[in-house]
């Protein structure tokens, strides 16, 4: 799913996707914009249709949201760099399995609370609800899978000042660890393939 913020423009109600992708954003899932509010009414919509969604970072939290669950600003400050995951369940599409997950990752908010009938995936004492999946229908990672070593570098560079010399360097430190972005690209492909549209599963 592709929304241009500045042109508020939404995919036309009658065409048809696989599946519909929200994205990472500079905006606060939690905030007020217009143009939030208009993508929680149209993700509400899709849902109650079956659609398959997915999350990434914003997206994560605003789903979340849409769905009866909670985000907010983390009381533990900004997550940046590489950071590591246990996993908490696992699910045919989660293939291979493996019992950590290494995500760059770049947020300051987090879920606090679930929808109802979600299933925890990933989590850690920092971000306890790093990955959810909700049934055959949502898929969502706090995580960036997307995002390659370099390009998060670049922005801890850019950020040195406002995030502080102490989270700073131990971002940068672990930018030495693998990146499963790649791994996390399969399973979202897996979960979009599997029985088709999840009509079933949205009431």
């Amino acid at each position: 799913m592709c929304v241009q913020r500045d042109e508020r423009r939404l995919p036309p109600d009658g065409e048809r996707f696989d599946a519909y992708l929200v994205t990472g954003s500079k905006a606060d899932s939690f905030g007020d914009d217009p143009w939030i509010q208009t993508l929680k009414a149209y993700l509400l919509k899709l849902y109650g249709r079956g659609e398959k969604l997915l999350g990434v970072c914003f997206g994560h939290q605003l789903l979340a949201l849409t769905l009866g669950g909670k985000a907010e600003r983390a009381d533990k400050g900004w997550g940046v760099g590489i950071h590591r995951y246990s996993l908490a369940a696992h699910a045919p599409w989660m293939d291979p399995e493996v019992s950590e997950l290494t995500l760059l990752i770049s947020h300051q908010d987090q879920v606090t609370e679930l929808p109802e009938g979600a299933t925890v995936i990933a989590s850690s004492d920092f971000c306890p609800n790093a990955a959810y999946h909700i049934r055959d229908q949502v898929l969502c990672f706090q995580g960036h899978p997307e995002f390659v070593h370099d390009y998060s570098r670049a922005l801890l560079d850019a950020r040195q000042d406002y995030l502080g010399d102490e989270v700073y360097h131990k971002a940068v430190a672990s930018l030495a660890t693998e990146h499963q972005g790649d791994l996390v690209g399969e399973w979202m492909m897996r979960f979009v393939q599997q029985s088709g549209k999840a009509k079933d599963s949205a009431a």
